[in-house]
């Protein structure tokens, strides 16, 4: 299975295109690059039975979220608050910089 480079990154604020919480915001919590998914807070939630263990003598019922394809997300512009395409910019020094391309504001540095 081969890396994928990903439009979202961990921190980022995303809009979810389509499933059953579309059109809800959240933050990334983990991209996993190699899979092509992102895992999004309070999105996509799933519950998970567990068997009492020593950790965790209690057991029972856990909601968390589970992964879903970074495909199914849009970037949302922390300047103009819209949900935005990126593209590359270069900047001064030589490299490349993630931008939103309805206002043209950096989201962040590439390194």
């Amino acid at each position: 299975m081969s890396q994928t480079k990903l439009h979202v990154k961990k921190g980022d604020t995303v809009l979810v295109l389509s499933g059953k919480d579309k059109g809800k915001k959240g933050k990334i919590i983990e991209a996993l690059p190699k899979k092509g998914k992102v895992v999004v807070e309070g999105i996509n939630t799933v519950k998970r039975h567990t068997k009492p263990t020593q950790s965790a003598p209690q057991g029972g019922i856990l909601v968390k979220e589970a992964p879903m394809h970074s495909a199914k997300v849009m970037l949302v512009c922390p300047a103009c608050s819209q949900p935005t395409r990126i593209k590359k910019n270069a900047l001064a020094n030589g490299t490349l910089a993630r931008a939103c391309k309805k206002c043209g504001e950096i989201v962040d540095k590439d390194k």
